[in-house]
């Protein structure tokens, strides 16, 4: 045999670096081989990277700090499947971070993210990708970024995918993307709402939760509110209701419903299906306060349609709300006042609620919470108005104590709605006594003075319908109520002042209040008022005209004549006609001036003789009545001691038209002397 010849071996090419095995227990090395051509280092790194990153935020910093981000970022659109795969892994943990997102966001990187949610890319790539945008759409320049770059169709075509978690993922990063308008309409072009109904059938309630949201926000626009309604997402939805095992999704379900009900077409399909029933039903015997609170919200919102109000009075959901007034909950039963309130501008549920309703109502104004103290009194301020048997009921339930105790508290919305309640049952005359025998002009005075235009105007319209007596309007001013009204007149409201107008108007009805009014400055209030063309009011005008007439000097110095309703009596005195804006002095003022060669002031005075001022007893000049009655008034006085000390205009004066006829500055003298003393006028000295 032959000898066997050894082969031999050919030695390795001297450039072939020879295989290294490192292990690295630091971070920093292992970002420092993120930078590595070799794509089974770069896979490797990576997979190194997420496991480090996953493990907490600390983690996540220090990879932010370290610098692994930029060279990661190269890595997702690497030609190698696996280092893209584990990139995209790590972006998905690490955008949770702010610091991280805020460097993405600056990078520039969705695209690149984007780009993994393409169909051909694994299922992996997928759920990270989708992961990383949702982290980063919770922030409203990253929400920009994906819908420019177009991540929204991505996102809806990843809603059909077979995995949980990239659903889960897609749909987070869509409900936060709809909160801005431009995306809810791009979502409305690319139907997304079919795929979103199927993820309500979801074995997943994470998934059916995040699918609700987003029906919630989508559904506020009537576009997608009809696409629903296509879609028979309403089915849906009742059947959520309709499953006890599902009540964690009920609040939500709620919502949407409560969306859609907004639209006429959609409330008929769900009466016609009995899908509204079912809805009152449901409200009425669940036991969750959360679920009932919705419930009447959803009410509440679509009671403000007429139709709506219609189809559920049809459906007798007055009782509904009537039993919700009765639960525990106080979100429950502020939910069932505002309801009530929607449903009051139909006639029938109004009549429905005088026998029940009311009463509770009452009962809930004497709540320790005032927000539902609030609710209930806009409920009865709705319930009321123009409904004088609800008024009477309100009444006859012993609301008028709780209501005026409502006017101390310290919500402005409840303030505002006592009075209105209480406005409208004053407006009744046995209503009325009974709410001035409950102190009501000592408690508005509160209101009065607040601070709130809404509650200033309430005040003031309640002391118009109840200060309607001598004895009411006594006690106001008794309590010094006239001073914060008379204020209110100043307002830049329009309806405060308009209000206050009123009220002032109405107080003048007595001399003695109408006199405290105009010690207080009303009357100069109103004039000025009255002499802007954008402030003033037929209101301000009339209450005005209202104090003139219990000050006929001034009256008659402005206007130059007197109606014949107008009784002068003892004081009178006519300085002459005087522009608007000038102020008329005091009789008093007037007798301490020097003589001047104008007219005199001419004074009634039937009385006996009083004795001029001290600094008028020495002067001599007889051309001007030196004293405030002269000696043919003082004989005039005694002949016709029996008869009335008051004249008519008519009577003793001479023709209106003839003071009209003055110059504006009122200076001409346009009676003699002796013409003065046959009439019963003295004259003053005047210095104009």
């Amino acid at each position: 045999m032959g000898k066997k010849i050894k082969k031999e071996v050919e030695p390795p090419p001297k450039d072939l670096f020879d295989p290294l095995m490192i292990e690295s227990k630091k971070a920093a090395t292992v970002v420092l081989m993120l930078n590595s051509p070799e794509e089974e280092i770069l896979a490797k790194a990576c997979e190194a990277i997420y496991k480090f990153a996953l493990k907490g935020e600390e983690n996540k910093t220090t990879l932010l700090e370290l610098g692994a981000v930029e060279p990661l970022t190269k890595l997702l659109t690497h030609e190698d499947k696996i280092v893209r795969r584990n990139a995209t892994m790590i972006f998905g943990i690490l955008a949770s971070n702010n610091d991280v997102k805020k460097l993405l966001r600056e990078l520039d990187v969705m695209n690149s993210v984007i780009a993994q949610l393409a169909p051909e890319e694994e299922v992996v790539i997928h759920e990270f990708a989708s992961l990383c945008l949702a982290n980063m759409s919770a922030e409203y320049t990253s929400k920009v970024q994906i819908f420019e770059h177009g991540g929204l169709e991505p996102l809806i075509r990843l809603l059909s995918s077979p995995d949980p978690d990239v659903k889960k993922n897609s749909m987070e990063c869509i409900y936060n993307l709809v909160q801005d308008f431009q995306c809810r309409a791009k979502l409305q072009e690319l139907n997304a709402i079919p795929p979103i109904l199927d993820l309500l059938k979801s074995e997943y309630p994470v998934i059916q939760l995040l699918a609700l949201k987003t029906l919630g926000v989508i559904t506020n626009d009537k576009e997608s509110r009809t696409m629903l309604r296509d879609n028979q997402g309403l089915d849906h939805l009742i059947k959520i209701l309709e499953t006890k095992e599902l009540n964690d999704l009920h609040i939500e379900a709620l919502a949407v419903i409560a969306n859609c009900l907004e639209d006429m077409d959609t409330m008929v399909q769900i009466q016609q299906t009995g899908g509204l029933k079912k809805l009152l039903s449901f409200a009425e015997n669940s036991t969750i306060p959360d679920i009932q609170k919705n419930a009447a919200k959803a009410i509440t919102k679509a009671a403000y349609d007429p139709g709506n109000r219609k189809l559920f009075h049809e459906q007798e959901v007055e009782k509904c709300l009537v039993a919700l007034l009765g639960s525990e909950n106080d979100g429950t039963k502020i939910a069932a006042s505002q309801a009530i309130s929607a449903m009051c501008e139909n006639s029938g549920s109004k009549d429905f609620f005088n026998n029940q309703g009311i009463p509770q109502l009452i009962q809930l104004l004497k709540s320790d919470n005032e927000e539902v103290q609030e609710a209930a009194a806009l409920a009865l301020a709705n319930l009321t108005t123009c409904n004088p048997a609800n008024a009477n009921a309100a009444a006859e339930a012993d609301g008028i104590d709780p209501l005026i105790n409502v006017l101390s508290s310290k919500r402005d919305g409840a303030i505002a709605n006592a009075a209105t309640v209480l406005t409208n049952m004053a407006m009744q005359e046995p209503l009325r006594l009974n709410i001035q025998n409950h102190d009501i002009m000592h408690a508005i005075i509160s209101p009065l003075r607040s601070a709130n235009t809404v509650v200033q105007s309430k005040a003031a319209l309640a002391v118009t319908a109840t200060a309607c007596d001598v004895e009411a309007r006594t006690e106001l001013r008794n309590s010094g109520g006239l001073e914060p009204l008379v204020e209110l007149l100043r307002s830049k409201n329009d309806e405060v002042r308009k209000h206050a107008s009123w009220a002032v108007m109405v107080c003048a009805g007595d001399e003695l209040t109408a006199n405290e009014l105009c010690r207080l400055g009303a009357l100069d209030i109103l004039e000025e008022v009255n002499l802007s063309g954008t402030r003033k009011n037929k209101f301000s005008e009339a209450a005005y005209n209202k104090l003139l007439n219990n000050n006929l000097s001034l009256k008659y110095s402005q206007t130059g004549y007197l109606s014949s309703s107008n009784i002068i009596n003892d004081g009178f005195y006519d300085y002459g006609r005087i522009n608007p804006g000038t102020k008329l002095l005091p009789l008093k003022e007037l007798c301490l001036q020097e003589p001047s060669d104008l007219r005199a002031v001419l004074l009634i005075n039937s009385k006996s003789y009083v004795s001029p001022p001290s600094s008028m007893e020495d002067k001599s000049d007889a051309g001007y009545g030196r004293s405030i009655s002269s000696s043919s008034s003082l004989r005039r006085s005694s002949k016709e001691k029996n008869k009335k000390n008051s004249y008519h205009f008519s009577a003793g004066f001479g023709s209106p038209i003839e003071d009209k006829s003055e110059p504006a500055s009122g200076r001409n003298t346009v009676l003699s002397k002796s013409a003065t003393k046959e009439k019963g006028w003295s004259s003053l000295p005047t210095s104009r």
